[in-house]
């Protein structure tokens, strides 16, 4: 996945259609925010193995989910001028010194 050429694809997209003034940091955001709540009705009321064994139709609609919180979060690292992979690295480091791996 190129993340770089992902954010040009969605500056493109949005240009073209003049909606550059809305996409704020902020609005990304709360835009991201409502994705994420549509992602996580589809497991709504279900059981952790029916979570696995999505039909089709479901397993489909995830996907589509999933792409719509992936898009708002690539442009609000884009438009805030975040360098994800750089940012991604730190975090897992981070995350490695706050939770150490067990040692046998």
């Amino acid at each position: 996945m190129d993340i770089a050429d992902l954010q040009r694809r969605l500056r493109d997209f949005a240009a073209a259609r003049d909606w550059d003034p809305y996409l704020t940091p902020k609005n990304l955001a709360m835009a991201l925010v409502v994705e994420s709540a549509e992602l996580v009705e589809i497991f709504q009321w279900k059981t952790a193995e029916e979570s696995r064994q999505l039909s089709p139709d479901e397993h489909r609609h995830l996907g589509e989910e999933v792409a719509d919180v992936l898009m708002y979060l690539l442009q609000i690292a884009d438009r805030a001028g975040i360098d994800l992979p750089a940012a991604v690295d730190r975090k897992i480091e981070m995350n490695a010194k706050k939770y150490p791996a067990p040692t046998a």
